[in-house]
């Protein structure tokens, strides 16, 4: 029986993709297009990761440059007031999940987990109106599977009775590492790995 469902937040709750893809270019521009394209073909590829690993990746992979954590804070910072002034408006929340969230929040304990800056999540579901429906609001930059084992050693969850429900592999690999089942949304390339919900209109556990 499942009493504990821990959600991501972007691509499951909020449709950010395209506006993220506005923000990563927009903080790289002083960069060949080419670079940037390839970098922003990474970032759809891996949803479930932070910016902070992502803008490191953009340097130390793609650009071949040494990058300080000062420095990956300072362009993640930019990148987060982009994020703050473009994603508080209830036009991206997406409509079924929401509906289904408000009307079982009662019946489940739920908490997001998500790879977006853990400060950011929390400003946006309070300025959404989404902050009331879970227990807890958590983020980057730590490391979204050890998000999940820390939401279960807090509220001594038994992970058999917990799912996370993700748009991307690295969900499903932080599921699996805790040994919590994984439901998939929003991304059919999901489908071959793991059980996958098509729609949460009438959606039952």
């Amino acid at each position: 029986m499942i009493k504990n469902i821990l959600w991501d937040f972007d691509g499951v709750i909020l449709d950010s993709m395209s506006i993220k893809d506005y923000g990563f270019a927009k903080i790289f521009e002083e960069f060949d297009k080419n670079l940037i394209d390839k970098f922003l073909d990474y970032h759809r590829l891996n949803g479930g990761l932070s910016r902070y690993v992502k803008i490191r990746y953009f340097y130390n992979t793609i650009l071949n440059q040494n990058i300080s954590d000062e420095k990956i804070q300072e362009i993640a910072d930019i990148f987060s007031e982009i994020m703050k002034n473009e994603l508080a408006k209830k036009q991206y929340l997406i409509s079924q999940t929401v509906d289904f969230i408000e009307k079982n929040y009662k019946n489940y304990n739920f908490h997001i987990v998500s790879g977006s800056d853990e400060k950011e999540l929390k400003y946006l579901c309070e300025k959404l109106d989404l902050s009331k429906y879970f227990i807890t609001i958590n983020g980057s930059p730590i490391h979204k599977s050890d998000l999940i084992k820390k939401v279960l050693e807090m509220h001594n969850y038994n992970p058999k009775e917990t799912i996370l429900i993700g748009d991307s592999i690295n969900d499903y690999e932080s599921a699996k590492i805790n040994a919590i089942k994984f439901y998939g949304f929003n991304n059919i390339r999901l489908k071959e790995l793991s059980e996958y919900i098509h729609s949460f209109n009438g959606f039952v556990i």
